[in-house]
């Protein structure tokens, strides 16, 4: 199967939830992919080959609270690179590296272990979902932050209509770009 076949099963596969989490959204749920064996695989394929395409521009792959665990780790494994995680504020023990950023609904705080970036780092950053950027920005914030240096920003959809990629301002990828969603 090549890349656009796997792409093509992946996106069918992702399911649709209007009004949540708040009225006027619609949610794209990627845990329907996650639930059906072959999308799941063609999708593992897919962002491991992103990863491995990478691989020599890439010291370290960090996974964004919650959903970017679910790929980032498989990515960082097939090249061989540490994976870290980036959570919500009080999830991780230890000293942290702190960064508040603005959400479509709200404010909130995202951390990463202090010492698991170290100065001048290359990383990719993984996500399931760039929607208006906020998100994604505040970790590449919080990588410089650190002293590292933001190669790829990696994420299974976009929502294009909401310019999240101009926010990030970072080189993003995204696997399935949705341009409206209706």
């Amino acid at each position: 199967m090549n890349k656009e076949e796997k792409i093509n099963i992946v996106r069918a596969a992702i399911k649709e939830y209007p009004d949540f989490p708040k009225e006027g959204i619609l949610f794209q749920d990627i845990f329907g992919v996650l639930s059906d064996p072959s999308a799941n695989a063609a999708l593992h394929d897919l962002a491991t080959g992103h990863a491995v395409e990478h691989a020599a521009n890439v010291d370290k792959v960090l996974g964004l609270d919650a959903r970017g665990f679910l790929f980032g780790n498989s990515m960082a494994l097939a090249i061989s690179k540490p994976f870290i995680p980036i959570r919500k504020a009080g999830k991780l023990p230890g000293q942290c590296a702190q960064m508040k950023y603005q959400l479509e609904y709200g404010e909130d705080t995202m951390e990463v272990q202090e010492g698991s970036i170290k100065s001048g780092d290359r990383v990719m950053l993984v996500d399931d979902l760039l929607a208006t950027g906020g998100t994604l920005a505040a970790a590449c914030d919080l990588v410089k932050q650190c002293g590292g240096i933001v190669v790829n920003c990696w994420v299974v959809i976009e929502l294009a209509m909401l310019k999240g990629r101009e926010k990030v301002g970072e080189n993003v990828e995204a696997l399935i770009v949705m341009e409206n969603i209706e």
